[in-house]
C-alpha cells in the first residue's frame, strides 16, 4: 500500500532530514585516515602487561609519518620527538625509574592516530635465548601439573618470539612472530606454552624478589650458535672470520631456482617411488616456493647471525638485566662439531651481546649441553666416552670464562640432570640453579648459596693421580666414593678409573679430606692425564660443597682436542672413521672388564687403601 504524505508533513520531514545531516556533521570527526592505513607504530616489543627495565633509562621508538611529530605520555610523564627520515623512525627515552608494581599507561599520538598500551609495571627483564631445549614447554616437563598450577602470578609476564631467523638485521618483530600476541601475564593458560626453563627461573626471583619480572623467550630449535651471535662481532677473531668469509661465499653463490627445482626433484622421486598417484606429488614451485629457510645460505638457523637478526638484536633498544643461555646440541653432532670454534663464538656471543645493550657488566648465565641419550655406566663407560658433547660442555665454560667477568657471568652445568633424549623433560632443575645463581650472585640475596670451584693441580704420583681442588667436591647422596673419571697413559686411551678421597689415620679414625681425590686404574701404569664426567651423559657424581644444585663441572687436564680443521669447509669426522673409533673404544671397554676380573681380589685390595696417608 502507497501511503501518501501531507505537503506540509513532507517539508517537515525534509526538515528533519536536513538537521539530522547538519548534527551528524558536526558530531563525525573528519578523519581521512579511516580509510587510509595508519602510519603510527610501536616496535612489536611494546605492548599492554609489559614490564620496563628499572634502574636504566627507558627508550620507547617507533614510526610514524617523516616529519610528523610523536607525543609519548608514559603515566604522568612525557616527552616529544620527531619522526625522522624515510621511514619516519621516531624514539623518546624517559629517566630511569625504581621497581614498581602500580599499573601505567603509555600513550603514543601524532595527529589523529594514537596508540594505548596499558597495566605497565617497571621491574626486571631476562631474556631466554638458545635452542628448542630453551624453548621447550613447561606443560612438557615433568611436574608440570603442579607448576602450572601455581602459574598465577600477576607480576610475571611473558613475551614469546616464534622462529624468525633472517638474513640481515631486523627492525621489528612482525606481529605475526609474537607467539603471546604481545606481552601475557603469567596464568596457567599462558604458561602451559612458554619456555619450561625461563618460566622456572622467572617465577623464583618474582617471589624471591617480590618485584615486577618480565621474560622474553628468543629460542630457535635447531639453532647453532653461529646463529645466535651478534653478527657484527665475527671479525673479531680469525676462526670465525673464516667462517663468516664462507657463509657469503655461499650466499653470493645462491641459485634459488636451481636449489628449488632440485628440491622439487627430489620430492617427485620419492612420491613417485612410493607409487602415490598424480594428484599427490609435489607440485612443480614457482619462484622458490618451496624452499624453507634451513635451505638459503645466511638464512638457515645454522648460520652467522640469523637467529640474532630476527629474534634477539631486533628489540636491542629494549634494556633488559640479563640473558640466559641453553643450547649446544646442533654443535655438539659429529660431523659439525667444532670445540675451539665454539669457544671463541661464545666469548664473541656475550661480548655482542652487551654491546647491542649499552652494558658492558650485562649479566649472563650459561646452562650448559643438557645430557641425553644413553646414560654412561660401569659397562659401557669407554665405549660412551667418545663424543663431541663434553668437548662442547668444555668449549661453552671456558668461552665464557674467556669474558674475564667472573662476577656476573655463570656456566651452569647441566650434565647430571639425566633423561634419555633430544629433549629431556627434566626442565625444572635448570631453572632452579639458574635462579640460585641470579639471586646469590647478582641480586646479592642473603641465605642462597652459589659458589665457585675449580680443579688446581693434577699430579702423578706413581701409578696414581692426584687431583686437588680448590674447595669441597662431595656427593649430595651421601656416597662417599667418588665416580665418573677416567684416566690414561702416554697413548691417550682413557680406561674408567677408581677414585677414592684421600684420608688420613687419627687413632682408630680415618679422615677425609674431599679437597683431595686419588685415581687410579690397573690398566695404566704411568697415568699422564685425567677426565671426569666425559661423555656424552656421563657418570659423575661430584657436587661443590656436596650442594646437589651445583654439580662440578666436567674437566681434562689433558690437551687431546677433537679432531677439528680451521677451513670451516672440511668435514670432521666422517662416518667411517666414526665407527672405527667407537669400536675401538668398545673393545677397551671389553678389556678393562676382562683385565679387571682377572686380577679382581687384587684390585680390591689396592682399593681399601687407595687415597690412605698414614701419619
Amino acid at each position: 500500500m502507497v501511503r501518501i504524505v501531507p505537503s506540509h508533513m513532507a517539508s517537515i520531514s525534509k526538515l528533519h532530514s536536513l538537521a539530522v545531516i547538519i548534527v551528524t556533521a558536526f558530531l563525525t570527526p573528519v578523519c581521512p585516515a579511516l580509510d587510509a592505513p595508519a602510519k603510527l607504530k610501536v616496535h612489536g616489543i611494546f605492548a599492554s602487561n609489559m614490564v620496563l627495565q628499572r634502574d636504566k633509562p627507558i627508550v620507547v621508538w617507533g614510526w610514524a609519518e617523516p616529519g610528523k611529530p610523536v607525543s609519548v605520555l608514559l603515566g604522568k610523564d612525557k616527552a616529544e620527538a620527531k619522526a625522522a627520515g624515510d621511514k619516519g623512525r621516531w624514539e623518546v627515552t624517559f629517566p630511569a625509574r625504581a621497581a614498581s608494581a602500580d599499573p601505567q599507561t603509555m600513550v603514543v599520538t601524532t595527529g589523529s592516530e594514537k596508540v594505548e598500551m596499558s597495566n605497565i609495571v617497571v621491574g626486571d627483564v631476562w631474556v631466554m635465548t638458545g635452542q628448542s631445549n630453551m624453548a621447550f614447554g613447561l606443560g612438557k616437563i615433568q611436574h608440570a601439573d603442579i607448576e602450572i598450577a601455581q602459574s598465577n602470578l600477576p607480576l610475571l609476564r611473558l613475551f614469546s618470539i616464534d622462529p624468525n631467523e633472517q638474513s640481515a638485521p631486523q627492525d621489528d618483530i612482525p606481529a605475526e612472530k609474537i607467539a603471546t600476541k604481545g606481552w601475557a601475564v603469567s596464568s596457567p593458560e599462558t604458561s602451559r606454552d612458554f619456555s619450561a626453563i625461563g618460566y622456572i627461573f622467572g617465577a623464583r626471583l618474582q617471589r624471591a624478589l617480590g618485584i615486577p619480572i618480565g621474560l622474553i623467550k628468543s629460542a630457535r630449535g635447531g639453532a647453532s650458535i653461529e646463529a645466535i651471535v651478534p653478527s657484527h662481532k665475527f671479525d673479531d677473531h680469525p676462526l670465525a672470520k673464516s667462517y663468516a668469509e664462507s657463509v657469503k661465499q655461499k650466499i653470493a653463490a645462491f641459485d634459488r631456482e636451481a636449489l628449488s627445482l632440485q628440491v622439487w626433484n627430489n620430492q617427485l622421486a620419492r612420491a613417485k617411488s612410493k607409487g602415490l598417484p598424480e594428484d599427490k606429488w609435489p607440485k612443480k614451485p614457482v619462484n622458490g616456493d618451496n624452499l624453507t629457510s634451513w635451505n638459503i645460505p645466511g638464512m638457515s638457523a645454522s648460520d652467522m647471525g640469523s637467529v640474532h637478526h630476527g629474534m634477539f638484536g631486533v628489540f636491542k633498544g629494549y634494556n633488559i638485566k640479563g640473558v640466559l643461555f641453553h643450547q649446544g646440541f646442533n654443535n655438539a653432532m659429529m660431523q659439525v662439531c667444532r670445540p675451539q670454534r665454539y669457544r671463541v663464538l661464545m666469548k664473541l656471543m656475550v661480548e655482542g651481546w652487551r654491546d647491542d645493550f649499552k652494558d658492558p657488566k650485562l649479566p649472563v648465565g650459561v646452562i650448559g649441553f643438557c645430557a641425553g641419550g644413553d646414560t654412561q655406566n660401569e659397562d659401557n663407560f669407554e665405549a660412551e666416552s667418545f663424543a663431541g658433547a663434553p668437548f662442547i660442555r668444555e668449549a661453552q665454560r671456558l668461552g665464557l670464562a674467556d669474558v674475564g667477568d667472573p662476577v656476573n657471568t655463570a656456566f651452569l652445568p647441566a650434565y647430571d640432570v639425566q633423561v634419555p633424549g633430544l629433549h629431556p623433560s627434566k626442565k625444572r632443575e635448570h631453572g632452579e640453579r639458574a635462579a640460585r645463581w641470579a639471586l646469590a650472585k647478582i641480586y646479592g640475596q642473603k641465605g642462597i648459596r652459589w659458589e665457585a670451584a675449580s680443579p688446581v693441580s693434577a699430579e702423578p704420583q706413581g701409578d696414581e693421580m692426584i687431583l686437588t681442588f680448590s674447595q669441597k667436591v662431595l656427593p649430595d647422596d651421601m656416597d662417599s666414593i667418588p665416580r665418573g673419571f677416567s684416566i690414561a697413559g702416554e697413548d691417550g686411551k682413557f680406561y674408567m678409573a677408581h677414585a677414592r678421597y684421600r684420608s688420613t689415620q687419627d687413632g682408630s679414625r680415618w679422615k677425609i679430606d674431599p679437597t683431595i681425590i686419588h685415581v687410579w686404574s690397573p690398566l695404566v701404569k704411568k697415568p699422564v692425564a685425567v677426565r671426569y664426567g666425559w661423555a656424552t651423559s656421563p657418570m659423575g657424581n661430584l657436587k661443590i660443597a656436596g650442594q646437589q644444585s651445583q654439580p662440578f663441572p666436567s674437566f681434562r687436564t689433558d690437551t687431546w682436542n677433537w679432531p677439528e680443521s680451521e677451513d670451516p669447509e672440511i668435514g670432521l669426522v666422517d662416518r667411517a672413521k666414526e665407527r672405527s673409533i667407537k669400536e675401538e673404544a668398545a673393545a677397551r671397554c671389553d678389556h678393562r672388564r676382562t683385565e679387571e676380573a682377572k686380577c679382581a681380589v687384587d684390585i680390591l685390595e689396592r682399593i681399601k687403601v687407595l687415597g690412605q696417608m698414614k701419619k
